[in-house]
């Protein structure tokens, strides 16, 4: 190559770096307005004045909101039968522990309706969490191996409660279909080494909807622990779930007939965002309505945590 062959190729390289410089820089100086191909799905429960569940709503009488930004709904199921998959966090700390025996029998109960009813890849998981968080069942039908686990539980001092929503939805959040998380505790937490926020987190980046259900050992305020109670209804209300406070034996049963027929009658409702400004780990605020039907109360999540963005 001659000489002027040389410096030409120089040239074109040099010209090469100042061309991609400035592109690098506009794309920093822009605002970054996208399609994010996240897919946001949303479980939704319509209850009437009277808090009776409908499960008779279509895809165009909802409106779903992103960041205040109209969103178009890409799929949307009435009363889906997608695979359900439960995580039960039980408390065994010394202060439940004159309720277990009851706690048990009603679990069992629970997890086999679960079971015997809906979709056949249904699935549930069990931990018990005190001054540690212990997986006693990972994901499964059989319900004589949740069982035995069930019998095999036995109290011990302080309460991650915390510590076991953040521990136990890494597996849950890797599984297809509908995430539930029921919590059985007295809303104490005396032992985690995650605070509230981590919890918080954790539970909405495995589209998870909590339904705790809060067994208070001592009914005077004074001695309750309301700041937990309400932290924890807190983060059902943010996951689209409720927070139960039934009394130990037939209304504990009921509790869970309840949580079951809300299960039954979900919507799903899935979309990919648009027109939404993003930015690594932003919250996005999701608001569901039925513009049309302002006498009925929606439950679903707040909102999400963006993932994978650059």
């Amino acid at each position: 190559m001659g000489r002027y062959g040389r410096q030409g190729a120089l040239i074109a390289i040099v010209l090469a770096l100042l061309a991609g410089a400035a592109v690098s820089q506009s794309a920093e100086t822009d605002p970054t307005f996208k399609v994010n191909v996240q897919l946001v799905r949303l479980l939704v429960t319509v209850k009437d004045a009277a808090g009776e569940l409908v499960g008779s709503m279509n895809k165009g009488e909802f409106l779903v909101n992103d960041n205040g930004v109209k969103q178009e709904i890409a799929y949307f199921e009435r009363q889906t039968a997608q695979p359900l998959s439960i995580t039960l966090l039980i408390d065994t700390s010394f202060s439940t522990a004159k309720d277990l025996r009851v706690e048990r029998a009603s679990l069992k109960k629970f997890i086999e309706a679960i079971l015997r009813e809906g979709n056949p890849e249904d699935a549930a998981s069990l931990y018990s969490f005190s001054g540690q968080v212990t997986l006693l069942n990972p994901f499964t039908r059989r319900m004589a191996s949740i069982e035995r686990s069930l019998n095999l539980i036995e109290s011990e001092p302080g309460t991650s409660m915390y510590d076991a929503l953040y521990l136990s939805t890494s597996e849950l959040a890797r599984r297809e279909g509908r995430h539930v998380i029921v919590a059985v505790t007295d809303g104490v937490d005396t032992t985690s080494k995650k605070k509230y926020g981590d919890g918080r987190r954790a539970v909405l980046n495995a589209d998870a909807v909590l339904y705790p259900i809060v067994i208070v050992p001592i009914t005077n305020p004074a001695g309750r622990n309301t700041g937990g109670e309400h932290a924890l209804e807190t983060l059902a209300h943010d996951s689209g779930g409720r927070t139960f406070y039934p009394t130990i034996g037939n209304s504990l049963d009921e509790t869970f007939d309840q949580i079951l027929r809300d299960l039954r009658t979900q919507y799903l409702i899935t979309y990919y965002p648009k027109g939404v400004l993003t930015g690594r780990n932003s919250f996005h605020r999701v608001n569901v309505e039925l513009p049309q039907k302002k006498d009925l109360r929606i439950s679903t999540r707040t909102g999400y945590y963006e993932v994978n963005t650059p």
